[in-house]
């Protein structure tokens, strides 16, 4: 197989607490990564001229800052491959929306190069590595929604309730930086355990800062409000409200105003990157 195709999932929080800060400047934080039936897609072509290649450029954003260009380039430093690619992205997730799309782009390059470039690198171990370019990409390399602590890289798989999701984006994009270094930012919630956790628990703690910085965020909230309880998810800018079943979110959908980008999809325990893979890979995957 010299092409692959696969699916890079979104994710939501459906909640963010944030415990306290570390000497690093990261936080520590507890969360429930949802992950979502939709996102982008990206394609790979291999070559035997150890070359990576983006053929889709991402506006403002160098090929070198490229998180699917590191993540193939730190693969392929790993490993030692003689091998490069051509790498194609579909982009569906709009950027600095806490929907995770970076880091789910880096995921999938790290998951399909293993197999295409056949690196035989076990999924722990490409969690490892993808934890170098992103806190959230090992959620999605593992592949299952899960309870979140440390920075958001030490996972407990967690098995939620089917339910249907309406994500809604303004024009603005949330830099995940300058949230966390707001002095307005709390810093001190309480931990809690997953076992005690319930909905009314649910709450965002980088909601209220990105609200005073971004009205826009703030219009999508209230509007959403007409359907059901919302939230932010990250560090914002896309809010999401839940549904029983997949009717009522497209009737939402249908009513989002047209300035705004919105989505509808299904949450789901394992990722669909692993399941093409399964299909695809069938009694030879995961690699450990």
């Amino acid at each position: 197989m010299s092409t692959l195709t696969l699916p890079s999932p979104a994710k939501i929080n459906l909640f963010l607490r944030i415990t306290s800060q570390r000497p690093d400047g990261y936080h520590n934080l507890q969360t429930l990564f949802q992950l979502l039936d939709f996102g982008d897609t990206l394609s790979f072509t291999s070559n035997s001229l150890e070359e990576i290649a983006i053929d889709s450029e991402i506006d403002g954003i160098a090929t070198k800052d490229n998180l699917i260009f590191r993540a193939a380039l730190i693969l392929q430093q790993h490993v030692g491959i003689k091998h490069g690619c051509t790498i194609a992205l579909n982009k569906k997730l709009p950027m600095g929306a806490g929907l995770g799309g970076g880091s789910s782009n880096a995921a999938t390059t790290l998951v399909g190069l293993n197999s295409l470039w056949q690196c035989g690198v076990p999924l722990i171990e490409l969690a490892k590595l993808g934890r170098k370019l992103g806190a959230d990409v090992p959620v999605f390399v593992l592949g299952e929604s899960a309870f979140g602590e440390g920075i958001g890289d030490q996972l407990t798989p967690t098995k939620l309730p089917k339910r249907w999701f309406l994500v809604v984006t303004p024009d603005c994009h949330v830099p995940t930086a300058e949230i966390f270094s707001n002095p307005q930012l709390t810093r001190n919630s309480s931990p809690i355990k997953i076992r005690a956790l319930a909905g009314e628990q649910y709450r965002n703690d980088c909601q209220s800062v990105v609200l005073e910085l971004y009205p826009a965020v703030k219009q999508v909230l209230k509007w959403m409000e007409n359907f059901a309880t919302p939230l932010m998810t990250g560090t914002g800018a896309s809010v999401f409200c839940s549904f029983d079943n997949q009717l009522e979110a497209e009737e939402a959908l249908g009513q989002v105003p047209k300035q705004w980008k919105a989505f509808t999809a299904q949450g789901v325990n394992h990722s669909p990157l692993h399941q093409q893979m399964r299909k695809l890979f069938t009694g030879a995957w995961p690699s450990g």
